[in-house]
């Protein structure tokens, strides 16, 4: 194998049609399309997912190669997202990975997509040590892991129903919020009062997260101001995101503080998509502080899907040894 490997990687998980490419373990390129097109839906629609990284995936690749200076001869190895995540749009970037492993006779490799999240730790500096917990928060998964090295990684508690960022996005459409929501509850609770209006907080055993019970607290709180008052959104806005904003995040850290304290640890990172949240990136801080941790957070760009934190975890991979074959397919539930 190479001393320096270049790798060629391809995220397709969700929305964001994205390639990387990684030389030696450092990111010479990260292109992401994303796609315009479900805004007008207010969220995801699978199948117009999986027809746009068709559209993409090509001119992605091509873009990745020529930024990064490097063409497809020279490529050593194919990393890409095998799951979690749709299934169609799953499927579009395990085609072309293994298309183009085929076509040059290059290493495939798979990468577990939260995986990728947390290894999005160390494509830039400052870099946690081992072992740390890591708080990942997506649309799709809440998770406490411990991570005692790049390739081993342990579960100790997620969500039981709802991911964080569901939560943040189903209570952006209640509040008549555009789509992509989140960012948009984020933006509007940084003007608002976090004391203004009390959420319950779910009291779930050792490191399980639940959420669906304060989505549906803000239904009922909404339905009930509302029917007294026709502009009590329009009026308080800033206020309810900011008290719904407080609640989610005190929820989140409530678990990672627990998590410090019993298993010793003194470093601490967040990662996925919600990681980008200023106020969970503020209130994280000043847990640290009164804890004495350490905190690790990815640049906004590695926070949201991308092909770069692929990329970087198939540099780790590639150094194990540890390839897949052209039998492999695409897992939608491809658990960590």
């Amino acid at each position: 194998m190479p001393n320096t490997p270049i790798i060629l990687a391809i995220e397709s998980s969700c929305d964001e049609t994205s390639a990387a490419v990684i030389i030696n373990g450092e990111v010479k390129s990260n292109i992401v399309s994303t796609q315009v097109i479900h805004e007008k839906y207010g969220g995801v629609v699978p199948e117009l997912a999986s027809r746009a990284h068709q559209q993409h995936i090509l001119p992605v690749v091509e873009s990745a190669l020529q930024k990064a200076k490097v063409t497809k001869n020279e490529v050593d190895a194919v990393g890409f997202t095998r799951g979690p995540g749709l299934l169609g749009s799953l499927l579009v970037g395990t085609s072309f990975a293994k298309s183009f492993a085929l076509a040059m006779n290059i290493p495939l490799i798979e990468v577990n997509h939260m995986q990728a999240h947390i290894l999005a730790h160390f494509i830039d500096e400052p870099k946690p040590s081992f072992p740390f917990i890591c708080l990942t928060v997506s649309g799709g998964h809440t998770q406490l892991v411990l991570v005692s090295s790049p390739l081993e990684m342990e579960v100790l508690g997620e969500t039981q129903d709802d991911a964080v960022g569901e939560a943040f996005d189903k209570a952006a459409k209640m509040l008549g919020l555009p789509y992509p929501g989140g960012p948009m509850i984020d933006k509007h609770a940084a003007k608002g009062n976090p004391q203004a209006f009390e959420f319950p907080v779910s009291d779930m055993p050792g490191f399980t997260y639940s959420f669906s019970g304060i989505k549906t607290a803000l239904l009922y709180f909404l339905q009930k101001e509302v029917n007294k008052n026709a502009d009590f959104i329009d009026e308080n806005i800033d206020d309810i995101c900011a008290s719904y904003q407080h609640t989610l995040i005190k929820m989140l850290l409530q678990k990672l503080r627990k998590a410090t304290r019993k298993l010793k640890v003194k470093q601490v990172a967040i990662a996925g998509g919600v990681a980008a949240n200023s106020g969970l990136r503020k209130a994280i801080q000043e847990l640290a502080e009164k804890e004495g941790l350490e905190v690790f957070t990815p640049q906004f760009q590695y926070c949201t899907d991308n092909a770069a934190m692929i990329a970087m975890a198939a540099h780790f991979k590639y150094e194990a040894g540890e390839f897949s074959d052209q039998k492999i397919s695409a897992m939608p539930r491809y658990k960590l």
